[in-house]
């Protein structure tokens, strides 16, 4: 619960909904007290220990399945509110309530299945795993895609038999509430799904506490440093879902039409604030100056705009902050060698809108080359061989994803296994589906979300053994 209108009087507020495309205030909310929180703790405790972690999965998928069924319902409603919380472009703001419903549906049906105890050979008696739940389960999430980003981590979580405790992104308090007020309305039991609003030293102490048996962090390179820190001086079992640079692969017999409409695609899907999106393209010279031109044009056509219009080709980015940040990265780029085939600029209207922009001529030794560019913006670089595509491929600190684009599959998927990656997308633009996991390697974290391997994370595998 949050504080009375009385008690909000000189109460800073942190967890602020400005609109991107107006620039306008929309609401702020205070964070919750201390007391609030020990009181919110005390309940997903209670509801795990008391009710939740003893019921079948049937029962489970139930409430689990509820909870879907009425985010369907209110999909349209949904949708505009993150379109006008964070920028997303209508149609995307849809995609991503009807993902959400995907994955709900699915862990509701699937989870007893993928969890079914396990048989082990022994040379006497008998021997299997059971999956048991944790407890509460402690999870942090960004804004970019306000509502998969707690239904991937949360729905698992939940049909593994955990409670969850969630803490959203501050510029996304309406998003927050919203996800949480499905539970309530479907019917969920008081204190299996929780929203906070914390300070970041709030969110220490919650990690610390030992009610909280696990955490999930979806979120940047330095926030999975300080709370994989706090986990591990905790003894408790963290997943990180970092940042991405992903390389995009043009070989030499690419279909270019299909590179060209793949590499837009992922580079401005979500106004380009996508970890798993592809920000680095690397093409087959014989194919580069045609690439670079085509896509240079496609972005130059796209038109920007209010985000709930149906013809807006690129909305705003999430913030002011965020557009300042991506501005000083091209400048930066530039400043230190790099050429803006197209774009590059600041859209003069109202709202945080940055042209898509292509860069080449981005070397090793210029400071943006190892950086993640969350905005519409892109780097472009050409290689005249598959060996110079997957050595500049694994130049980069970050492994989340890849793709390859080529004629002759094999040859794409033995390019995809020499790069360091948690996932490649041969002809496909990363992408995401309940039953597919998702996750990385080196500095993009580690740990998956979906699939068996993800609700494999939140679960002790208890190993009994009878003689």
């Amino acid at each position: 619960m949050l504080p009375s209108r009385h008690e909000l009087r000189g109460m800073t507020m942190s967890y602020r909904s400005v609109n991107p495309f107006t620039e306008e205030l929309l609401a702020e909310y205070p964070e919750h007290t201390d007391a609030q929180v020990e009181d919110l703790l005390a309940g997903a405790e209670r509801a795990y220990r008391g009710d939740w972690a003893g019921r079948s999965f049937d029962d489970r998928g139930a409430v689990i399945a509820a909870v879907g069924e009425l985010m369907a319902e209110r999909a349209e409603e949904l949708a505009r509110l993150a379109t006008t919380e964070m920028g997303k472009r209508y149609p995307e703001a849809l995609y991503e309530v009807q993902a959400c419903v995907a994955m709900f549906r699915y862990f509701a049906a699937e989870s007893g299945a993928i969890l079914t105890s396990r048989d082990l050979e022994v040379p006497d008696g008998s021997a299997r795993l059971d999956a048991r739940p944790l407890g509460v389960i402690f999870c942090i999430e960004p804004w970019n895609f306000p509502y998969i980003q707690l239904a991937r981590v949360s729905v698992p979580i939940l049909m593994a038999g955990n409670t969850v405790v969630m803490k959203h992104a501050p510029n996304v308090p309406q998003c927050a509430l919203a996800f949480e007020r499905l539970f309530v309305d479907a019917g969920a039991p008081e204190g299996l799904y929780t929203n906070v609003f914390l300070s970041n030293d709030q969110a220490a102490s919650v990690i610390r506490d030992d009610r909280v048996r696990a955490v999930s962090l979806t979120g940047s390179e330095r926030a999975g440093e300080a709370v994989g820190a706090i986990a591990a001086s905790a003894l408790k079992k963290v997943t990180l879902e970092l940042g991405g640079s992903d390389p995009f692969i043009v070989l030499d017999d690419a279909d270019l039409d299909l590179a060209v409409r793949l590499a837009v695609d992922t580079r401005t899907m979500n106004t380009g604030q996508a970890c798993g999106g592809s920000k680095r393209f690397i093409v087959h010279t014989s194919l580069y100056q045609q690439f670079t031109e085509r896509v240079s044009s496609e972005f130059e056509a796209m038109v920007p705009g209010d985000p709930m219009d149906p013809g807006t080709g690129v909305g705003p980015l999430v913030s002011e902050g965020a557009l300042n940040h991506i501005r000083e990265q091209i400048d930066l780029a530039v400043s230190h060698g790099a050429t803006v085939l197209g774009g590059g600029c600041r859209i003069e209207r109202k709202g945080y809108f940055i042209e898509p922009t292509l860069l080449g001529g981005v070397t090793p030794d210029n400071p943006v080359f190892g950086q993640e560019l969350f905005a519409p913006v892109a780097m472009v670089f050409e290689v005249s061989n598959d060996e110079e595509a997957i050595a500049l491929a694994n130049a980069s600190d970050y492994g989340l994803g890849c793709s390859v684009i080529s004629a002759d599959v094999a040859r794409a998927e033995r390019v995809g296994a020499a790069v360091d990656s948690g996932m490649v997308f041969i002809n496909h633009m990363v992408d995401t589906a309940p039953n597919l996991p998702w996750g990385g390697v080196k500095r993009s974290g580690y740990g998956r979300e979906l699939s068996h391997l993800g609700i494999g994370e939140f679960v002790n595998w208890k190993l009994v053994r009878t003689a």
